[in-house]
């Protein structure tokens, strides 16, 4: 197996847990925290959405979906439109709400899509080349796709342990 498949791979996991963690979820459940410092699951898919958006595009010398295409406009947040949710505290979390899954899903797509045809065209050679000089030692195109997959799926896992706690408590 090549590095590349194993990255496709681990992406295509990304995309099975966020959909598995918004199906069946109404505009309540999603923008639900389970306590005023916490994160709702709305804003912890988002989140982990916009990262991989903003790390991949950077990487590969994308443009980032969200900011080519409808998403600012259509979530309609009151963020500035570069904004990932890095450094968010409680009242900008709060600022994240979806009246429907399917544009968290529609981004993550849309996200993932552009993320399987960066990967697609990727050799084993690709993965030394370094894409961020501001770090000791400078990141490379590996650690880069490692640590975006590493921070998405500890989000994804977050937000379903979310939607337990939520899904419980309405029990």
């Amino acid at each position: 197996m090549h590095a590349k498949d194993i990255l496709i791979d681990g992406y295509g996991r990304i995309r099975e847990e966020v959909h598995a963690v918004v199906d069946g979820l109404g505009a309540e459940e999603l923008n639900a925290r389970p306590s005023p410092a916490a994160n709702s699951v709305a804003w912890l898919i988002w989140h982990l959405t916009r990262v991989q958006d903003d790390h991949i595009a950077d990487a590969f010398g994308l443009e980032q979906r969200w900011l080519t295409g409808d998403w600012p406009d259509r979530f309609a947040l009151g963020l500035p439109r570069h904004d990932t949710g890095y450094g968010h505290g409680p009242a900008k979390v709060a600022k994240v709400r979806v009246s429907d899954g399917a544009l968290l899903t529609g981004y993550y797509d849309a996200v993932h899509a552009q993320t399987l045809g960066a990967l697609g065209d990727l050799a084993a050679k690709d993965l030394d080349e370094v894409v961020d000089t501001r770090w000791d030692p400078p990141v490379t195109l590996g650690v880069r796709l490692v640590s975006v997959l590493s921070d998405d799926l500890q989000h994804a896992g977050q937000a379903a342990y979310v939607r337990g706690l939520v899904r419980s408590a309405a029990a």
